[in-house]
């Protein structure tokens, strides 16, 4: 029981919208419906702070194409060259929107809401076009940071998709957001662009991560108890089931390309793992022994329950994805470090405030859990913001400088911004 309460510049390729950006139908979003905590007013008052949210924690996969218009019957090697990305809300750009985090609700609540007009006023197709507050592909998604990976980027990916999202419609594969599947969507892609980079980033929403965030939450707010026993017995229920449809997703993106003429050694994929967006519990900022966690940093959890997220979760999702590119072929990009110290409520990163400016050499990079739902939508929450997707765009782009079948692991340096980004092997 716990204690009471040569890699290429940083320049971004030519964009131009394409394509259908769909319309938002909210499956991307895991809203908590948290039950009553019988008679216990306070504990009812943090419940209902923390319901108000929604405790959306989703992941996304949409197609939002930026790109310049390639000629109509390109093929391999022909037309305009392009990086893909593929997958759900952890590189369609969820949460691009922030620039850290600020506890001040109103203007440009210090500068770090990208969305803010003037006045009261916001505007989130100023980062995320028409899939705001649906597939939410920010203007500064991976795809979109790399640099000068290729000539063009294509951001496919969807806040929320799963894998089913991913296979071809002919193979199991499921429309979302008034979208066809993505590989559907890649054939296009491939027939009128050269496609050399296609970066894959799926299995957090098969595995079910949103429900994890609201237990472990509802366990640290209304329960007082730890999350990590069962729902490390859940994930390991189901991580065989998950692997099997991150492999096949691979499978039928390899089809696609195949029957747009491209040899596999033509083009590279690339799948990536996921960062840790809350830090260990030696490394939070706030004390688990009050409320500061919940109403000031936006972080939730248990020093317990952050131990294992960030020490076992996210390792163990990590260690598997590594099997499957290895099984299939791809190159592997291991995110599990790649926000250290810059997670939300992390003691090595500051929230915005008057005096403390947004910056990525000192600001949060993910979005914390908004539990007032003051700002923004709550399904921003708990992925990597602004300053985590440049730095996701350019562990992409040293990754690509690696061979194509290479295992990499991206770090950040202590203090810096997405220019100290680095490789290492992985573990």
């Amino acid at each position: 029981m716990p204690p009471a309460p040569a890699v290429p510049p940083l320049s971004k390729p030519r964009t131009e919208v394409v394509g259908n950006f769909g319309v938002a139908d909210r499956r991307s979003s895991a809203v908590i419906g948290f039950r009553k905590a019988g008679k216990d007013r306070a504990a009812r008052r943090r419940v209902r702070r923390l319901a108000g949210a929604g405790m959306v924690v989703p992941l996304a996969a949409g197609a939002l194409l930026f790109g310049g218009a390639g000629p109509a019957a390109a093929g391999p090697g022909t037309g305009p060259t392009a990086v893909v990305s593929m997958g759900d809300s952890y590189i369609s750009g969820e949460a691009g929107r922030w620039k850290g985090n600020s506890l001040t609700n109103s203007g440009s609540r210090n500068g770090t809401d990208r969305a803010w007009v003037s006045g009261s006023t916001y505007d989130p197709a100023k980062v995320y076009g028409t899939t705001a507050g649906g597939c939410d592909r920010s203007d500064s998604a991976e795809v979109l940071s790399a640099g000068a990976v290729a000539e063009t980027a294509v951001n496919l990916a969807c806040s929320g998709a799963t894998s089913q999202n991913v296979f071809r419609a002919s193979n199991g594969g499921v429309s979302y957001k008034g979208e066809a599947p993505q590989a559907d969507q890649l054939a296009a892609v491939a027939a009128s662009r050269n496609v050399k980079v296609i970066a894959l980033s799926v299995g957090g929403n098969d595995l079910g991560f949103a429900d994890i965030i609201k237990e472990c939450a509802l366990d640290f707010v209304l329960w007082n108890s730890y999350c990590y026993d069962d729902q490390q017995a859940g994930v390991d229920a189901k991580i065989d089931g998950v692997m099997a449809n991150v492999g096949k997703s691979v499978d039928e993106i390899r089809a696609v390309m195949r029957q747009a003429g491209y040899t596999d050694s033509s083009y590279r994929i690339v799948l990536q793992s996921y960062p840790s967006p809350i830090p260990r519990g030696a490394e939070n900022r706030y004390t688990q022994s009050d409320w500061s966690r919940l109403n000031s940093g936006g972080c939730p959890f248990w020093n317990r329950d952050s131990d294992w997220a960030r020490d076992s979760l996210v390792p163990q999702l990590a260690d598997r994805l590594k099997q499957v590119a290895a099984a299939k072929g791809t190159q592997f990009l291991d995110l599990r470090d790649m926000m250290q110290g810059r997670e939300v409520c992390a003691k090595a990163s500051k929230q915005v405030t008057s005096t403390v400016p947004a910056s990525a050499k000192t600001s949060e990079w993910a979005r914390w859990i908004d539990n007032n739902e003051t700002q923004g939508l709550v399904q921003e929450s708990m992925h990597p913001n602004h300053f985590g997707q440049l730095a996701l765009g350019r562990c992409l782009a040293l990754a690509v400088a690696q061979p194509a079948d290479s295992a990499s692991s991206c770090k950040n340096t202590a203090g810096g911004d997405q220019s100290g980004m680095y490789l290492t092997s992985t573990p």
